[in-house]
């Protein structure tokens, strides 16, 4: 009877053998385990979305979020018995649009490029403690024009011999200005011993400085010379009319005494 039940419990104990070797390599070589969560989000930024995941799942989410980024707007998810990777799988799937950009390259005037974003993680395998970071692919745009003030200096010299004044050059660079809308525009001076007119301001500013220096015409008219010209003129129609009516009397007496001669 002893032996019946030895054999007994042997044959039982063998049975067992393969369950719990199964379970046990399920345990080594199995996924971890991850939090499952339903989730209801309004939509807002990457920080609010990681808030709500952490109260919906009720643990800590390690996420990392660049400045730069922070204040994408992401849409309304609302998600029943999810995981976080699978949550963000979807989140930057959904995410992936074309947009045209301004291309300055290659004689086109636009380029197509797909862009997206989401939270990614470098963990293998993913674990309910993995690192997760935000990143969005953006278009790369057309570098935007320096803001930084500068100085610059402008030879007046050669405008100042032909006639115009610093006063001339300076009221045209600030009307320009003020046509533009510029409500603080850069600061002129004149250092009168080496003729440079010093300026400190934006670039773009300083561009309108350049644009009256080379639109300048090569002399100055004053009134004074229009009037003298007007004067020469006058002279000149002047002698015209003398001319022509000494012309005219010449031509007269050469009639008369050609009659003269006729007649006799």
């Amino acid at each position: 009877m002893k032996k019946i039940i030895c054999l007994a419990v042997g044959l039982f104990t063998l049975g067992l053998a393969p369950i719990f070797g199964q379970q046990t390599r399920a345990e080594t070589d199995g996924a971890p385990t991850l939090t499952k969560f339903n989730l209801d989000f309004p939509g807002g930024t990457p920080a609010q979305l990681v808030s709500v995941i952490e109260k919906a799942s009720g643990k800590a989410l390690n996420a990392i979020i660049p400045t730069e980024d922070a204040d994408i707007q992401l849409p309304p998810l609302k998600m029943n018995d999810v995981v976080t990777p699978q949550l963000f799988v979807a989140l930057r799937a959904s995410s992936q649009k074309t947009v045209a950009i301004q291309n300055q390259m290659f004689g086109q005037p636009y380029s197509q490029v797909v862009t997206d974003y989401g939270f990614v993680t470098s963990d293998s395998p993913v674990t309910d403690s993995s690192i997760w970071y935000f990143h969005a692919d953006k278009p790369s745009l057309p570098p935007v024009g320096s803001t930084e003030r500068i100085c610059k200096f402008y030879n007046l010299d050669p405008y100042l011999n032909r006639g115009f004044t610093v006063d001339d050059i300076t009221t045209a660079i600030q009307t320009g200005w003020k046509m533009a809308g510029i409500t603080s525009p850069a600061k002129l001076d004149y250092h009168k011993e080496t003729k440079l007119l010093i300026a400190f301001g934006e670039p773009s500013e300083l561009e309108t400085i350049q644009d009256v220096l080379q639109t300048l015409p090569a002399t100055k008219v004053y009134l004074g010379d229009v009037e003298d010209l007007r004067a020469k003129v006058y002279r000149l129609q002047k002698q015209v009319d003398d001319l022509a009516k000494k012309f005219s009397s010449l031509n007269s007496s050469a009639h008369s005494s050609s009659q003269e001669k006729s007649g006799k």
